[in-house]
Order: C-alpha cells, then structure tokens, then sequence
C-alpha cells in the first residue's frame, strides 16, 4: 500500500514539475535531456544503501538472527563517510580497456556495476543463520564498498554532464531518482521476497533488485562521456610520482588553497546540524506522545513524503529565483525555523491536526534545502577533480548530520521536548552566520559555479556582483 502511494507522488510530482517546464521559464530544464538522465542515475544510486540498512535488516529479522548482531548494520555506513580516502584513484586511475572505451566516468561506472550485481546476488543466495553468518558479512561490507563508490562515481558524472542552468534541476531530479531507488530496494524487494508478495525468497528478490544499475547504465550510455578531461587519467605516462601528486595531493591543495576554505568547510559541517538532530529524535517524541501507528504512518511517511518531493521540486526554481547565495540562505533559514513547530507540537501534545503541520513545513522546507545544499556542493567542486572534491565535501556534511548531531538524546532528556526543539533552533544558527560571514566576504557567490583555483573553461563569477547590498546609512 505505502509502495503504491509512494510511487504514485513520485510519478506525480515529476509529471507536474516537467508539465510547469513548459509553462514557466525556472521550471524548464527539468524536461532536458541531462536532468531526466540525472533521474537515471539517481535510480541506481539510491537502492543499494536501502537496500543494507532497511531491507537487509528487515531480512535478518525475518530469519530469527539475534537483534544484537542486526546492529551491527548501522557499521556498513562508514565506506559513505570514508569514500573521499579512495575517490582520488577513481578520479585519476584508468581502467583498461573500459576508460578507452568509455571515458573515465562511465567506465568506473560500469566496471562497479558489474561487480554491485554480482555482490548484490551472492549476498541474496548466503542464507545468514546464527550459526553461519560469515559470507552474508563478507558480501554485505562488499556491497557497502562498491555501493560507496559508485556513488563517487555517479556524482562525479552528473555534475560533469549537466550545465550551469541545469545543475539545479538536474540535482532535484537526482533526489527523485534517489527516492525511487529507495522504494525499489525497501518495499519492491520485500514484496517479491515474501510469502505475502510475489513469495520468490530472498535470493531472486536480491537478483531482480540489483537489476536497478540499469538505469545508469542506460543513461549513461546516452549521456556520453561528460566534460572530464582525458589526459588528467593518462598523466602516468609522466610518472608514478607526478600522477600521485596529480591524483592524490593536488585536489586537497587546490580545493585548501581557495579564499575562505576553512570557513567553506566549517559551513559544510555545521549547516544541517540542526536539522538532522531534529530528525534522529522526531520518531522517539512521537511516540512518547502517543501517536498510533496508524498515525505514525500516515502523517509522518504520508504527508512527510509529498512534502519532501514537492520541496525538492522547488528547490531549484528557488536557486533560479533567487540566486546560490540567497538560496542557501533563506532554505537554512526555514529549516532552522520550521523546527519551532515541533516545540509547539511537543507544548500542545497529542494533535493530529499539529503533527501533519509541523511534519508537512518541515519536510517541505527540507527539501528545498536539500537540493540548494547538494547544488551548493556540486557548484564546489573544479571540474579538474570532481570525484574527489565532492566527496570530500558530502563526506564532511555527513560527519556534520551524524557525529555532531548524537547529543541530541541528552539534550532531550535533560530539557523536555519543547526545550530540545528549541534547542535545535540555536544550534542551527552559527550556520547561518558563517554563511553570511562567507557571502559578505564574497567567498559564496550567486551563480551555481563558485570560485576555485583551477581554470576548468568556465568563466569566473564576478564577486563583487553577487555580495549582497551594504546596508543604507
């Protein structure tokens, strides 16, 4: 049921927003072909992460494994959170025969994928028990690896293929695609695996489900190689020692050596703080509230959902109204105070009527935030080192929405609810500040391409233009 509702939104939502494109002229990327690949990758991006921390769990339940050692799940995270260590071999190493053949993107892209489909169907057939759950680990950390990198990969791509005017629109069409990976590796593969479903067992779930890297493949293959530059992966030929300063040093250096680095990665980490400690404890007051289930579900998976895909929608017309400086300014700033909403929900207790409300603002503003913030990274990263440089920066925002945000169960405990919520309205406000002090100092710029040190055949924003107005005296 929820599996249809979903996917009914989704195919809703981007049937509105390519329907606008042709109505309203911020909407109109969305029906160019880069950003409807974006979609493609953002499908075979999505499903592998769900599939090991929702469906897998889900799986291992099912089989009777002891909850201590479901636990243990949570640990195949952190390639997602150490992929920038390994990203500079994918940005400069190159594959024989398939860099040739393909160029450096598409052939890491479909080199991972082989070896994903393979590791995603072994781990389907090792029938974990007690007893013996040594090859369901070992598959499951491989599918973690190649999971991770491929999402260097695919970002890397999908910022190289798509234009200055498309980068936005092509990032909220990737959180599409992200979504409907999601529903195709949690509910899709639970559905053909069990007895109330389609009853075809675990293993041909696994397979069918690691059949959605086929939507990348295919969208690369249209996309052709995207704008990296050949010659940075034959830079071997210089040396072993110049290609590893080349591969390995220069990205960091260049990306460190920019105006404002250190506060541009300070920014990074602290900017979703608030809001991601917010979210790790909605789901524990809500329940403390005494919402049902049915509640639960309906108003925190229903309404929670359309508004995250109708806000990711609009996130782009957003940076297209308003400029990459305003944007990430004013969605941080609705993020930071649509959590004064759950302080009220928390004040006014069991409410129906207060939860879809604080839930459906929240996600909404969520979800433009989310495209602003990921478009604001795309735009970081030079064109020169791509795969590293971003996942460099998403590899710091994830430390910012896990690690920083762990107190918040203290917090909650010691404060009450209202004064938790309120606490995560303050907590997101040194965020907002560095980004002022970034954007006075004309180290944010309005256009989605931001300053580097590298010349990558873009013309460079002009700062001075894009600092906001000095107050009048």
């Amino acid at each position: 049921m929820q599996l249809g509702l979903d996917t009914a939104v989704l195919i809703a939502v981007i049937a509105l927003v390519i329907g606008l494109a042709f109505v309203i002229p911020s909407f109109s990327p969305y029906r160019k072909p880069m950003p409807i690949v974006a979609f493609l990758l953002g499908i075979s991006s999505g499903f592998p992460l769900t599939l090991l921390l929702g469906t897998m769990t889900f799986w291992l339940s099912k089989v009777g494994i002891d909850k201590s050692t479901i636990g243990f799940a949570i640990g195949l995270t952190t390639p997602y959170t150490l992929k920038f260590l390994w990203a500079p071999l994918v940005d400069r190493l190159p594959l024989p025969f398939l860099t040739k053949a393909f160029g450096q993107r598409r052939g890491w892209l479909f080199f991972i994928q082989a070896l994903l489909v393979i590791a995603i169907w072994n781990l389907g057939t090792s029938n974990p028990t007690n007893d013996n759950l040594a090859p369901f680990a070992f598959w499951a950390i491989a599918v973690a690896f190649l999971s991770a990198t491929q999402d260097i990969v695919i970002d890397a791509y999908r910022i190289e293929i798509l234009s200055d005017a498309e980068l936005p629109h092509g990032t909220a069409m990737n959180q599409f695609g992200y979504r409907t990976g999601n529903l195709i590796a949690g509910v899709g593969t639970i559905a053909l695996a069990s007895p109330e479903g389609f009853n075809l067992g675990w293993a041909a779930a696994y397979g069918f489900t690691g059949l959605a890297v086929l939507p990348a493949f295919l969208g690369a293959l249209y996309a052709g190689s995207g704008r990296f530059d050949p010659t940075r992966a034959n830079a071997m030929a210089e040396g072993f020692a110049a290609w590893l300063k080349d591969t390995v040093v220069n990205p960091f250096r260049e990306f460190l050596g920019r105006n404002g680095a250190v506060l541009i990665l300070l920014f990074v980490l602290v900017y979703k703080v608030g809001d991601a400690m917010g979210q790790g404890m909605l789901n524990p007051m809500i329940v403390e509230l005494g919402f049902t289930d049915t509640e639960f579900v309906a108003i925190n998976k229903g309404v929670g959902f359309v508004a995250l895909i109708v806000g990711s929608a609009c996130g782009a017309p957003f940076i297209a109204w308003l400029g990459m400086g305003r944007a990430l300014l004013i969605s941080g700033l609705l993020m930071m105070f649509s959590n004064f909403l759950f302080a009220v929900l928390a004040a006014v207790g069991h409410s129906p009527l207060m939860l879809a409300i604080a839930v459906g603002t929240e996600n909404f503003t969520s979800g433009i935030g989310l495209t602003v913030f990921v478009t604001y990274l795309s735009g970081l990263s030079s064109l020169a080192y791509t795969a590293t440089q971003f996942a460099l920066l998403s590899s710091f925002a994830a430390v910012g929405r896990t690690w920083l945000a762990t107190p918040g169960g203290y917090i909650a405990e010691g404060l009450g609810w209202v004064g938790f919520w309120i606490v995560t309205v303050v907590i997101a406000a040194p965020g907002m500040l560095l980004l002022w002090v970034l954007w006075r100092k004309g180290f944010v710029v309005q256009t989605v391409r931001q300053p580097s040190t590298e010349d990558d055949g873009h013309e460079r924003p002009r700062r001075e233009e894009n600092r906001p107005a000095p107050a009048r005296t």
